[in-house]
């Protein structure tokens, strides 16, 4: 509907086809709808024009008519939170990937590759949300880099993102991870959040209370994802935010909220992944899990989907989706069962997600194809000079939880230099700077991997995405490392001198060029090589990309050293 004239056409044809006067482009026969305001269940049909639902509660004809054979209809559901990015794949391939479990709009930050390569990457973004089948919308990144304490590559000011605000894509302001920058009322945090006040910003505010939580909310923030216990997200909800129960590839909190999600909380909570890759995608599913579970938990059907789409609508001011209903935007979600949430056909914009229908869109050549900016490192690059002490700081990983401990451990001393202890399951960490900018290398110790050998290395690691690596020993650090420059990105295990898994992530260091499915493989043999020097976590990768990540609590690691998230120092 590009001008007045067109949309006066469509608006004749929308209200004739509904009225029962002419032929809808498409009718869903014989479906019974599910409400997400009452909870009943309705046989109907299901009458569309364009990309706009006419008619329901009632019979229609239709061009094009499909028969739901009493199947289950219920409104597109809308992932409220998530970076395309750690899918590891493209846009369109998250979009194959995913719109066939049921998710019709994503609402994504693109700040990963915004911290690669700025300006550049959110357009990438944004070009790619105009041809994907399924509504990609976008709030722009509002930390970049997410703190003063590590080297990104690159920095966007307040005049970076305003060009971008009136993309027909963009929400607004992606999650305000300086919370302690609100708080302090840094002048650049200030300036993103004063041109915003009129549209969303979406919060980040981990173990956030009290009166700091108040003087946060006070600048607009209306949205959280990092609650992880009810104590927490129901503060949250009493002072006005709405909470987005997170479930991805290691961020798992959907057990711990689940209660949470109540007949009264419903119109006030949402469903969202942040993180999620293509293998937990095709072994558990995508929102449609999260659904299916929230179920198994007690949650009665009406507030679970509710969260899905129209509460999701509403927190983020999509005003033309989240109901199946005359009027709406045509995101519609064929069932073969409710409660178990077995997707058996999707519709986006009133097109149906089929192989045919992806292969038809137009895609955008990538970008930041040589991002990786690193001479390669020697083993001597990963020692830690003991410095008279051999007591040492150590990140403690907790499975499932990207919120990782301060631990204290005693380490072996080896010629003046702290040593990996695989027994007491302590190994190094090492953050090589790869942007080009300084060649920093911070190092330090972590727990919980349970390595016994060799070293695992990311390309991925939030937020500034440098090259995370852990090891347990110096000469297989260099070799996972090394290899990812070799790569330009991507994931290596390695033991010794050989590689023993790796994948490809070229685009900005982040995103695979393949199909997902091709992706998905070489994750499983990542894992499995994992496993084979010890690892005991079941998603090693995603929770190495996490250890570099500041403005989590408790303890990380950056190009500069270890950080204090709590103090919001470097120690070291």
């Amino acid at each position: 509907m590009a001008n007045d004239v067109e949309t006066r056409k469509f608006l004749e044809c929308a209200i004739a086809a509904g009225a029962g006067e002419v032929p809808a482009d498409l009718v869903i026969r014989n479906a019974r709808l599910f409400s997400v305001i009452d909870g009943s269940l309705t046989e109907s049909d299901i009458a569309v024009v364009s990309d706009r639902i006419v008619g329901t509660h009632a019979a229609y004809r239709g061009e094009r008519e499909i028969d739901a054979e009493g199947r289950i209809v219920v409104p597109g559901f809308i992932d409220t939170h998530l970076h395309i990015e750690s899918s590891l794949v493209t846009p369109f391939e998250f979009d194959r990937c995913v719109l066939p479990h049921g998710v019709t709009t994503a609402i994504c930050d693109p700040h990963e590759i915004a911290n690669v390569c700025g300006v550049e990457g959110i357009r990438y973004f944004l070009d790619a949300s105009t041809r994907t089948l399924m509504d990609i919308r976008v709030n722009l990144s509002s930390c970049v880099p997410a703190t003063a304490f590590e080297t990104a590559g690159a920095r966007l000011e307040i005049e970076d993102l305003l060009p971008l605000r009136d993309h027909p894509s963009v929400i607004g302001l992606a999650e305000f991870m300086n919370f302690p920058g609100v708080l302090a009322r840094d002048p650049g945090a200030i300036a993103k959040l004063a041109a915003f006040q009129d549209g969303h910003i979406d919060g980040h505010s981990p173990l956030l209370s009290g009166l700091a939580l108040n003087g946060y909310l006070a600048a607009r923030i209306r949205t959280d994802h990092e609650a992880t216990t009810a104590e927490e997200a129901l503060e949250k909800l009493s002072k006005g935010m709405t909470i987005l129960i997170r479930e991805g590839s290691v961020s798992k909190d959907l057990d711990a909220l689940a209660g949470v999600l109540t007949p009264d909380t419903a119109s006030f909570v949402c469903l969202c992944t942040d993180d999620r890759n293509p293998l937990d995608i095709a072994e558990e599913g995508h929102l449609d899990s999260m659904i299916r579970r929230l179920i198994a938990h007690g949650a009665r059907p009406v507030d679970v989907y509710r969260a899905a789409s129209w509460s999701a609508a509403t927190a983020f001011g999509l005003r033309d989706r989240g109901l199946v209903a005359p009027g709406w935007r045509a995101d519609i979600v064929l069932l073969d069962d409710l409660e178990d949430c077995r997707v058996h056909k999707v519709f986006a914009g009133g097109r149906e997600a089929t192989a045919e229908a992806f292969a038809a869109r137009k895609t955008v050549a990538p970008v930041a194809l040589d991002s990786v900016k690193l001479s390669k490192v020697s083993a001597n690059d990963f020692r830690v000079r003991a410095g008279g002490a051999n007591e040492a700081s150590v990140i403690g990983v907790v499975p499932g939880r990207i919120i990782t401990e301060h631990l204290k451990r005693t380490l072996p001393v080896y010629g003046g230099f702290l040593d990996s202890d695989p027994a007491q399951d302590v190994v190094k960490v090492a953050v090589v700077e790869r942007h080009g900018v300084n060649g920093n290398i911070g190092r330090g110790f972590v727990s919980g991997f349970g390595l016994r050998r060799g070293a695992i290395a990311s390309s991925v690691g939030h937020d500034s995405h440098n090259i995370c690596v852990i090891g347990a020993d110096d000469s297989s650090m260099a070799t996972a490392v090394n290899r990812l420059v070799e790569l330009k990105g991507g994931f290596a295990v390695a033991e010794g001198e050989r590689i023993l898994a790796e994948l490809a992530l070229p685009l900005a260091g982040l995103m695979s060029l393949e199909p997902f499915e091709t992706v998905g493989q070489a994750l499983e043999r990542l894992r499995e090589a994992a496993k084979e020097i010890g690892c005991t976590l079941p998603e090693p990768f995603l929770q190495v990309a996490f250890l570099p990540l500041p403005v989590i609590p408790h303890l990380k690691i950056t190009d500069r050293g270890l950080f204090d998230a709590d103090r919001f120092e470097l120690i070291g």
